[in-house]
């Protein structure tokens, strides 16, 4: 059903529906991004332990965003946890864009991601 009034409401059911299928292991976590009407976050979790990861955010990194447009930041964002997730030895992820649709922030985060060693 849906809801003209509460579209986070919509949001959450899709991302329901698809968090039935989409699992992360320690083998390839699961990266979930979270958009804010002013910022974007990702985090890197492993759905067996219960545990996230690597988590970044534009508002962590707002000092180094002065300036930016919301998807040039999600850009650094996702760039930003892919460097963290290398780091720890992670290469592959099976990414969860939380209900949202694949376009603007979303699609911006991904690529950074991509492009810093990141593989979906």
């Amino acid at each position: 059903m849906i809801n003209k009034i509460d579209k986070n409401a919509d949001r959450r059911v899709r991302h329901a529906r698809v968090r039935k299928k989409v699992f992360g292991t320690s083998v390839k976590p699961r990266l979930c991004v979270y958009r804010s009407l002013n910022y974007i976050y990702a985090q890197i979790i492993d759905d067996v332990n219960g545990r996230t990861l690597v988590a970044s955010s534009s508002k962590a990194l707002s000092a180094q965003l002065e300036g930016k447009t919301k998807q040039e930041a999600a850009k650094v964002v996702g760039q930003d946890i892919a460097t963290k997730a290398v780091a720890l030895g992670i290469s592959e992820v099976v990414f969860d864009r939380g209900g949202y649709i694949y376009t603007g922030r979303v699609a911006a985060l991904a690529d950074g991601a991509r492009e810093a060693g990141l593989k979906f």
